[in-house]
C-alpha cells in the first residue's frame, strides 16, 4: 500500500514539514553532484555509525565532519537514492502536517529530532558495533505515523495498491494503514541482521514506538487523542 493523501485539513500551514520536505530534497541534489569518493565520505562523516557512537571505533580524521553527538541528527537528511528519498518524502507529505498541527512548529521540530534520534538509538543499541553508516528520515518520519495513529486512527488514508500493471486507489482507515505498516516492520525486522547493509527496520519499530510515547507530551491540551474521522 502506498498512502498518497489523507482527509484531515490543518489549521496551520505545516512550515516545518515544508521546510524538512525541501532541506531533505536539496540535501539529496547535493548528494548526486558529488563523486563517488566525496560521496563515501559524506556518508561516513554525516551517517550514524554505531560502533563510532559508542565508541568501538573511530574515523579517520580526514573523514571527521562534525560531532559523533550530532550524527543522529545529521544522518536524518541524507538518503541513499531516489526511491529511498522519494518514499520518505511520501510519508512525510501525507502524514506529518496533521501532526505539527496538533502541537505547533516548534514542538514539531523537536519531537520529530527526539523520534530520528531514538529511532537511531534503537538500530545502534541492536548492533553497537555495526560500521555501517545508517542514513535517511524513516526513523523520525516513523515517529510521525506513531503520532498520527495515535492522533487520527479513524481519518481515511487513500492508498494505491498495485495489482499487477494496475494502481487500484482505495480509502482506508489510518489505523488499518498504519498497524499494517508496523507489522511489516517487525515482520521484517525478524529476519534481517542488524549487522549487515540494508533497511534499517529497527530504527523504523523505535521511531514508531517513540511517536506514540511522546505525542500526549507534544500535543496541545486542546486536541484529543483517537479522534474520530473528520466529516
Amino acid at each position: 500500500m502506498i498512502p498518497v493523501a489523507d482527509d484531515n485539513p490543518t489549521r496551520i500551514a505545516p512550515v516545518v514539514t515544508w521546510a524538512l520536505l525541501a532541506a531533505c530534497i536539496g540535501v539529496f541534489f547535493w548528494q548526486i553532484g558529488l563523486d563517488q569518493r566525496d560521496h563515501v565520505s559524506v556518508l561516513h562523516g554525516y551517517g550514524f555509525i554505531p560502533a563510532v557512537f559508542f565508541d568501538h571505533a573511530q574515523l579517520p580524521p580526514s573523514l571527521e565532519a562534525v560531532p559523533v553527538w550530532v550524527t543522529p541528527l545529521s544522518s536524518m537528511f541524507l538518503h541513499g537514492g531516489w526511491m529511498h528519498l522519494i518514499s520518505n518524502m511520501l510519508y512525510l507529505w501525507v502524514f506529518a502536517n496533521n501532526v505539527e498541527d496538533a502541537m505547533g512548529h516548534g514542538r514539531f521540530i523537536i519531537f520529530y529530532a527526539l523520534c530520528g534520534i531514538l529511532a537511531a538509538l534503537a538500530q545502534g543499541l541492536a548492533a553497537p558495533e555495526s560500521q555501517i553508516p545508517m542514513i535517511g528520515a524513516s526513523g523520525a518520519i516513523s515517529g510521525v505515523l506513531g503520532a498520527y495513529l495515535m492522533l487520527h486512527p479513524f481519518s481515511r488514508i487513500t492508498v494505491i495498491i498495485p495489482l499487477g500493471i494496475i494502481f487500484y486507489p482505495v480509502r482506508l482507515p489510518a489505523g488499518i494503514v498504519l498497524v499494517a505498516w508496523f507489522g511489516l516492520q517487525l515482520l521484517s525486522s525478524a529476519t534481517a541482521d542488524p549487522n549487515e547493509p540494508g533497511v534499517a527496520f529497527l530504527a523504523h519499530i523505535g521511531g514508531f514506538v517513540a511517536g506514540m510515547l511522546l505525542i500526549p507530551l507534544f500535543k496541545f491540551r486542546r486536541v484529543r487523542l483517537f479522534r474520530g474521522r473528520t466529516t
